[in-house]
């Protein structure tokens, strides 16, 4: 294998592969030849509450609790700071914090006449051990007690550090700052900035700027141990994109009575690796002091929620290997204060599971008996019962489920206007440029689960949907409604395409169709109990369908669109087939189901009336047209209008097209007679001649 340095970690070099001399032995193991030390790495997964585990300290902290509790008492030592004293007391730099709801305690320290250089084999082999690259021995310091301590610091070149003070204070709206990483990023007044009496260093917890960091040429040294509040830690974290070691900490909380501690530790190891003397005193800014939580529990609800005993000393015994101080006692149960680094136990069921899992789940014995109470309620949101009876029928004609995530790609809107780009409502912080908006449509959701299907050979497709579509319009901002420019609409969308049956030998090939679609979508309207008659099916012109209808009430409220989906759209997504598409407002179907009152009449005892009309017609009338003049000229006894037959070729006028349609006719209180029935057709047949120019045939 031909290697450069970078690629097998025994070096920074990339510039081309590693030449050996011709005396090194062939066989040598490679970690012998460059003396480079093993080590035992473990890898831990410490759930989201607990910072105070996000180090090896910590780790060692928990695991010996743990030990002293299992009969293998363990000893939990930390590095000594007592040999710290201050070298020069000489004034150095000064601290101001001006933002103290941000800023819970800022302590530093000066360190002059130090020598920035690479740090000693043995700290660059523990930083690479846990996969980070050694920079110089002052950062890497730094690195290495984050870590190790869990708390994180930040070293800055004091000779840059202009008028010799800190000042931390939130930025200025709009203020630009250029971090480590050399990108402009713009400020706002929720930022909370290390500056100096000129100008920003550090953002605060989360990145350091560009000019102010240490490099070879720096020989005076500030180091900062702070904390700061986890909620403008991680709001800046967010707005920037920037997720940091010391960010993943702050945000989530971290103990500042130890800011002190680990200062002293970092200054000794500074000077032990790049030597200088410490100069001036630390400087520390701890407006309100935080102060042990404080708990009480009882052993009643101990021994209720772990279902077993515990006995009270085992208790006590845990409690104290946890460093939680017992401060009162009675027989009910103890009154605690619980260590500020553990912020996540501030409740007496916090202090339970922490006893419980010190005492360790195994050794709560299951029960041979389970007792449980079931209740059963029939949901009573109309919304959540309809969705689930349409969900029954579509499945029922062998539509199948899907589930998209509402996060899409902007680029899928760059050239739409009935979806235009720039009513997307943008991450600011997307994980990828696949998911940097919200979905204005379910459409494009529907049409990767398509493609990923056609990819694997199932091509004959029906897919449904209900989800949440987000659009965001600045034009409806308004100064009372904070949010009045998003907008959010519940959506149900249905997918179609490739052959109506599988492969039958019994039945041949049909191809999938729009009109099977609208078959679909006029019976689920009937299932929701929406009256067709009242519904509206209209010509649609827009940039996501090569021809569509939309659906409306008679008042012009719209329910939803349908029809094929544009080739331009399909070919862009690899997919090379019709696919057909529709897509409702539920929230707007809901409206009209809720104005339906359920009545029940008896069926009919006389018999229904069918009656053909052969009509030709100019090819741009539509059949809802038929329909609609139809309905409108007998309301009362024509109960359906349909067409059974289209004709288009030979024999026919120029322009012209042939539809043969039934109509329904029935009296649910006697027998129609044919003098009643001529006079309804005629009626019909003469609206449809005067409206559309139809001609009997």
């Amino acid at each position: 294998m031909i290697c450069a340095e970078d690629e097998i970690g025994v070096g920074t070099d990339h510039s081309g592969i590693i030449v050996l001399p011709a005396d090194a032995v062939v066989g040598t193991p490679a970690k012998e030849y460059y003396n480079i030390k093993s080590d035992y790495v473990l890898e831990v997964d410490i759930t989201p509450n607990r910072v105070d585990a996000t180090s090896h300290f910590g780790v060692a902290r928990d695991l010996a609790a743990y030990l002293k509790q299992n009969g293998k008492p363990s000893v939990l030592k930390r590095p000594s700071v007592d040999a710290f004293q201050i070298d020069d007391q000489t004034p150095a730099i000064q601290v101001e914090v001006v933002n103290t709801e941000a800023c819970l305690r800022y302590s530093g320290v000066t360190i002059k006449g130090v020598t920035v250089k690479e740090s000693p084999e043995w700290l660059q082999n523990k930083l690479r051990t846990i996969g980070l690259r050694p920079i110089n021995n002052v950062v890497d310091i730094t690195n290495y007690i984050l870590h190790g301590m869990g708390q994180p610091l930040h070293s800055f070149d004091a000779d840059k550090i202009k008028g010799g003070k800190v000042i931390v204070k939130s930025a200025e709206e709009g203020q630009k700052f250029v971090t480590l990483d050399g990108v402009e990023r713009t400020l706002t007044a929720r930022d909370l900035m290390i500056c100096n009496t000129e100008e920003p260093m550090c953002i605060a917890g989360v990145f350091g700027g560009l000019e102010s960091g240490v490099t070879e040429h720096t020989t005076d040294v500030f180091l900062e141990s702070a904390t700061f509040h986890p909620t403008w830690i991680r709001k800046s974290a967010r707005r920037f994109g920037l997720n940091t070691d010391a960010s993943f900490r702050y945000e989530r909380g971290l103990d500042p009575n130890v800011t002190i501690y680990i200062l002293k530790y970092a200054a000794l190891l500074v000077k032990e690796l790049a030597g200088g003397t410490i100069t001036g005193d630390i400087q520390d800014v701890y407006p309100t002091v935080f102060n042990p939580y404080k708990v009480d529990i009882t052993y009643d609800k101990i021994n209720s929620l772990t279902g077993k005993v515990i006995p009270v000393e085992t208790v006590k015994s845990i409690l104290d290997s946890l460093e939680m101080k017992i401060t009162n006692e009675t027989a009910e149960g103890l009154s605690l204060e619980v260590p500020v680094y553990r912020i996540d136990v501030q409740r007496d069921v916090d202090v339970i599971e922490d006893i419980l899992r010190i005492y360790g789940y195994n050794n709560i014995e299951f029960s041979d008996h389970v007792k449980s109470n079931l209740s059963y309620q029939t949901p009573t949101d109309h919304s959540y019962k309809m969705q689930n009876l349409i969900s029954e029928q579509l499945c029922g004609c062998g539509f199948n489920e899907i589930l998209n995530n509402s996060l899409t790609r902007s680029a899928y809107y760059d050239k739409l206007t009935t979806y235009p780009a720039d009513h997307c409502v943008m991450l600011m912080n997307p994980l990828s440029a696949d998911l940097n908006c919200m979905r204005q449509t379910l459409l494009f959701g529907g049409l990767e689960s398509v493609e990923h299907n056609m990819k694997r050979k199932n091509g004959n497709i029906r897919f449904f949907e209900f989800g949440n579509c987000y659009d965001y319009n600045k034009e409806n901002k308004k100064e009372d409604q904070a949010l009045g420019e998003f907008s959010e609409d519940y959506r149900l969308a249905l997918w179609l395409c490739g052959n109506r049956v599988e492969n039958n030998w019994a039945h041949p090939n049909e191809k999938s169709s729009v009109y099977e679609l609208k078959a679909y979508v006029e019976n689920m309207l009937v299932r929701l109990g929406v009256n067709l008659k009242k519904v509206i099916f209209g010509n649609l012109t827009n940039d996501i369908y090569d021809a569509a209808l939309s659906i409306t009430t008679q008042s012009g409220k719209q329910l939803g669109t349908m029809g094929i989906v544009s080739h331009k759209i399909c070919k862009a997504m690899d997919i090379d087939t019709e696919v057909y598409f529709a897509e409702f407002s539920w929230n707007a179907l809901m409206k009209e189901t809720k104005k339906n009152k359920v009545t029940y009449t008896d069926l009919s005892k006389f018999p229904a009336v069918k009656r053909d009309l052969a009509l030709l017609l100019d090819k741009a009338v539509q059949f809802a047209e038929i329909q609609k003049i139809a309905q409108e000229s007998e309301r009362k006894l024509l109960k359906e209008v349909t067409l059974f037959d289209v004709y288009e070729g030979k024999n026919l006028p120029a322009g012209k097209k042939s539809y043969a349609v039934s109509f329904y006719l029935e009296d649910e209180t006697k027998t129609l007679n044919d003098k009643q029935i001529d006079a309804i057709m005629k009626k019909i047949q003469t609206n449809l001649e005067q409206k559309l120019g139809a001609q009997l045939r």
